[in-house]
């Protein structure tokens, strides 16, 4: 398909990695499929940037936290997007009240609840091929 031997693909994979252009690989587990009760959530954060030190502080103190998966330097309405490991909701609530919201910095907290997910890193969940759109005539 490239026209390239295997052996010249993978020391470019392994050049990459070095130079951390790869920086990792990843298992996508559609949860729906499994008899796991966990939710996924994601939550906007506001704060008060700190002078001198901007957005960068605060940003440690979250994303060290072992509960964040994700995190995100936003423009618009709130400064930080955060997407939380898959956890029962009382283990998502605790995150929130007692290790994010005390952090002095930390103005609001907005947590959303993923209710179904179609599409995670370019490949859809939701394989049904029936089309259920509503029929219009014209």
């Amino acid at each position: 398909m490239l026209d390239i031997e295997e052996s010249v693909v993978e020391q470019i994979i392994i050049e990459l990695e070095e130079e951390k252009v790869i920086i990792g690989y990843h298992t996508l587990i559609n949860w729906d499929k499994t008899e796991d009760e966990y939710v996924s959530a994601m939550i906007e954060v506001k704060v008060n940037p700190q002078r001198g030190q901007g957005f960068d502080r605060i940003a440690s103190l979250i994303y060290n936290f072992p509960e964040v998966e994700a995190m995100y330097l936003m423009s618009g309405g709130y400064d930080f997007s955060i997407e939380l490991k898959k956890a029962p909701m009382r283990e998502i609530a605790r995150f929130v009240t007692s290790k994010l919201s005390v952090i002095d910095e930390v103005q609001s907290t907005a947590t959303h609840v993923i209710l179904k997910k179609y599409k995670d890193h370019g490949t859809l969940f939701d394989n049904d091929d029936e089309d259920r759109r509503m029929a219009v005539s014209l």
